[in-house]
């Protein structure tokens, strides 16, 4: 008897995304209806997001929380992890692992090993899902983008730096970010 395909429905795969058991440490995400597993990060990622991680904590003009991998519900066909997500003091407490985009202050990106994967969709649905600020660090062209002010499913408004200048982060932050760790 031949091999029959059984495309999977757009459902069908949501709830096989949701059902997955990816491997130790790595992380898998549903963006637009595709499954996207990345490996565990490497020693520069992690250290790029501990330098943001303390410039958040110690110079924001808000107390907040930063929630390192978080599950966030995107849209229908999307659910992402950003690396760095910033929401106010206690907003995801009583969360499932996937949590909706609503309230969430900021997400940052820090490029990995596959740079373009998801780069444009991702920004497109932080900005469909009302995120006001996306901040991305791109690790190999050395520059930071901050995106800001969404609307019709796109940021209007990006800045984009090299690494070693500084950033202005918009309020609620209101504090300029130090880029020159990043080098």
């Amino acid at each position: 008897m031949p091999a029959t395909e059984h495309p999977l429905g757009e459902d069908s795969l949501l709830q096989a995304f949701l059902e997955l058991d990816t491997p130790l440490g790595s992380k898998a995400e549903f963006i637009e209806g595709e499954i996207v597993v990345t490996p565990p990060p490497d020693g520069a990622h992690e250290t790029a997001f501990s330098l943001l991680a303390k410039q958040f904590f110690r110079k924001a003009a808000i107390d907040l929380d930063l929630s390192g991998n978080k599950g966030l519900i995107i849209g229908p066909k999307s659910r992402f992890i950003p690396d760095g997500t910033v929401s106010p003091v206690g907003h995801f407490e009583n969360a499932d692992s996937w949590a909706p985009a609503e309230g969430v202050l900021l997400v940052f990106e820090i490029t990995s090993i596959n740079p373009h994967k998801g780069r444009e969709p991702k920004r497109e649905g932080y900005a469909a899902a009302g995120i006001p600020c996306h901040l991305l660090i791109d690790r190999s062209d050395g520059v930071v983008t901050l995106f800001t002010n969404p609307q019709g499913g796109d940021y209007a408004t990006q800045t984009r730096i090299e690494f070693g200048k500084p950033i202005d982060l918009p309020a609620p932050f209101s504090f300029t970010l130090d880029t020159a760790p990043l080098r």
